[in-house]
């Protein structure tokens, strides 16, 4: 039996947003040959806080949402010509549809913000709730106009510290690099992979003395000036000693960061498919800084979720929800078991 083709899914409101969103899930439809469903929820305004100016029976509301949906497949269809196109109008507020449609989905992907939300917002709540919940990948559509475009030519992914594979054996990729990987090679871009480390600061061994001390009288003779200037002596060499050792434990550190990204992207040159270009980015600091600043110059920011069994509630983590936030570009969020 032949495998089953997963579609792309994005959900549509008919917001501007979500006019992004379509078009770059028709593209990405496109690139991996799979169909495009487009998803239609219609309390989808109820949901967001924007209900039609109708009140009989709902009739103007279902004839909108058939018009929202019409008009997706045809600009899906123009943008992707050979494109599938799929609709489907749910009769349910959009975080439940889009979860539901996403159970047998290869990505979501949605706006960043719905028709009803306040400018002011980052992330609508749509965005928010289906990046935190849905287990298949899920791609929020935000950024600068270049940036969605694809106009940077770069793939940007993180690894995290966790992702390590285990010293006996290599591990297979992480779903996040996985999906980063094939996305950089369908798109015939580079694949940058971030890691960002921190070395603590050396403990000041060189602090002064307590000058009321005995031991540190200057009105006792010349002793009291010998010990001043060996404890000072010693001060200097504790202190050298510290930045040797802080020296030492940052070049560790970046050496520990340049073999874990060696070690996690060992799919980019995977037996029988084309070779990724690759550039490994080791930087010190918080992974929050170093995902956004990447984020400027790159297609795609990939990050990797940790889904708990039988956990419900929001399971984003917050330096996802940072650069769900306020990445210069879309971002993926790819759920790990």
């Amino acid at each position: 039996m032949g495998t089953v083709e997963l579609p792309v899914v994005v959900g549509v409101d008919g917001s501007d947003a979500a006019s992004d969103a379509l078009d770059w899930a028709a593209e990405m439809a496109g690139r991996r040959g799979l169909p495009l469903r487009v998803v239609h929820a219609s309390l989808w305004e109820r949901y967001e806080g924007y209900i039609p100016g109708t009140t009989a029976d709902r009739p103007a509301e279902r004839l909108h949402s058939e018009a929202v949906l019409a008009a997706a497949a045809e600009r899906a269809g123009r943008r992707v010509p050979t494109l599938k196109v799929m609709t489907d109008l749910a009769a349910d507020d959009a975080v439940t549809a889009l979860l539901r449609a996403g159970k047998s989905a290869e990505a979501l992907v949605v706006g960043s913000r719905g028709r009803g939300e306040f400018a002011s917002l980052l992330l609508g709540s749509v965005g928010l709730g289906i990046a935190a919940r849905a287990q298949c990948p899920v791609v929020v559509v935000r950024g600068r106009p270049e940036n969605v475009r694809g106009g940077m030519n770069r793939v940007v992914v993180g690894i995290a510290e966790r992702e390590r594979p285990g010293e006996q054996e290599p591990a297979p990729p992480s779903a996040a690099v996985a999906f980063a990987l094939r996305e950089a090679r369908l798109r015939g871009v580079e694949l940058e992979a971030v890691h960002a480390w921190r070395c603590a600061g050396p403990e000041d061994h060189a602090r002064p003395g307590n000058h009321g001390g005995p031991g540190n009288h200057v009105g006792r003779g010349g002793h009291g000036a010998h010990e001043e200037r060996g404890a000072s002596e010693a001060q200097g060499g504790r202190a050298t000693q510290g930045t040797r050792e802080a020296q030492s434990a940052r070049d560790a550190h970046e050496r520990r960061a340049a073999e874990l990204l060696d070690e996690a992207l060992g799919g980019a040159t995977a037996a029988g498919l084309p070779p990724v270009p690759v550039a490994h980015r080791p930087v010190e600091g918080s992974a929050r800084k170093a995902l956004l600043d990447a984020s400027a110059h790159a297609d795609l920011l990939v990050v990797g979720a940790r889904r708990r069994q039988g956990h419900f509630g929001m399971q984003l983590g917050l330096v996802n929800h940072a650069v769900l936030h306020h990445a210069k570009c879309p971002v993926a969020v790819v759920p790990v078991s």
